[in-house]
């Protein structure tokens, strides 16, 4: 069995992540291009200030970070910033201006992140009994991924490689399924909860990786 091929598939709505959109949508930051905006989130105001090339480096770097930490390790010590917990941490150096744009919002994107994050939970994750590794992620998370594996198997005729993949469920305000990291997606909610939609979907991912 050990050359068995394995999948690990990890399944959330992270906090850290849901907080970092909603501070992309709170302070008008437009990377990435192609992500749409959060449902029920208000975007900036516009009398708020322009966001500079360095203000959207440094979220970008931030958004990279928390997304896959272990692919975008900072090459400075993390600081903790004041109202978000220990949800958001940013260089000691570098982020000044990020740190200081996104005090205001603390709040309010993490009261959004909370709500969003225990909607996941009560509609979807608490109906599958979730596990990992080796393809088995339990209930009916397992048979979303594995129709989609099945699937891949049969038409490229041989075992899906070992791969390892993190799926963002998301509350988007428009439906689809979009790259945020070199091993990670995000696809809005919506989408999640349609098996046929979703199997469709997320099969193309599964190719690039198995």
């Amino acid at each position: 069995m050990a050359d068995k091929p394995q999948w690990l598939i990890r399944e959330d709505a992270s906090v850290p992540v849901l907080v970092a959109l909603a501070l992309r949508q709170s302070l008008g930051i437009r990377a990435p291009e192609d992500l749409p905006s959060l449902r029920d989130l208000p975007v900036r105001a516009p009398d708020a200030a322009e966001v500079t090339p360095e203000l959207e480096k440094q979220w970008r770097d931030y958004w990279d970070m928390t997304v896959e930490p272990r692919a975008h390790p900072s090459g400075v010590p993390l600081e903790l910033i004041d109202g978000f917990d220990t949800l958001v941490a940013l260089p000691a150096t570098g982020a000044e201006e990020l740190a200081q744009a996104i005090a205001p919002h603390a709040a309010s994107a993490m009261h959004f992140a909370r709500v969003a994050h225990d909607r996941y939970v009560s509609s979807i994750r608490s109906s599958m009994a979730s596990r990992s590794g080796g393809g088995t992620i339990g209930g009916e998370a397992y048979r979303a991924y594995a129709s989609a594996i099945a699937e891949f198997e049969r038409e490229i005729g041989r075992r899906a490689h070992s791969f390892e993949l993190n799926v963002q469920v998301l509350p988007f305000s428009q439906r689809g399924i979009w790259w945020i990291g070199a091993l990670t997606v995000a696809v809005t909610d919506g989408l999640r909860r349609d098996v046929v939609s979703f199997d469709a979907a997320i099969r193309p991912v599964i190719a690039e990786l198995a």
